[in-house]
């Protein structure tokens, strides 16, 4: 069987502040730069799910969209949208917040609800601007 992947993109809005508790905050200030502030700094994120799998003969689908839309809700924006990562999000906890450990600690989030479908999450794609990204494969 040909296998398919299927995109599904969410927004959400969060603070937080790249810092590592084991430096002082000289030294995450000349790592980090403005984003080790300490009263935080936001984002507005864009995130995109890619599920890979083989379309159901008896559907057309691969993933009902709705259900995949569910699932990220649920596990992720839910829980995100307007939080600061740093404090409020349970799985983020002892993370140093960058993009990239947000798009891992996402992935880790979903690949149980989206296995538990029969698929495959393929990948996450998490836009901190509009010019900078990272995707993150598992």
């Amino acid at each position: 069987m040909k296998t398919v992947q299927v995109i599904r993109r969410e927004r959400f809005n969060a603070a937080h502040r790249l810092f590592n508790p084991n430096w002082s905050d000289e030294k995450n200030e000349q790592i980090f730069g403005k984003c080790a502030n300490k009263n935080w700094h936001g984002h507005n994120y864009t995130l995109f799910v890619t599920v890979e799998g083989t379309v159901d003969p008896d559907t057309g689908y691969v993933i009902d969209l709705k259900i995949l839309s569910d699932i990220i809700k649920n596990r992720i924006v839910d829980k995100m949208d307007h939080k600061n990562l740093n404090l409020e999000v349970d799985f983020m906890k002892d993370t140093i917040t960058t993009a990239e450990n947000i798009s891992i600690k996402i992935y880790e989030e979903l690949e149980r609800d989206i296995q538990a479908t029969g698929n495959n999450l393929y990948s996450v794609k998490l836009y901190e601007t509009e010019n900078n990204y990272v995707e993150y494969y598992g």
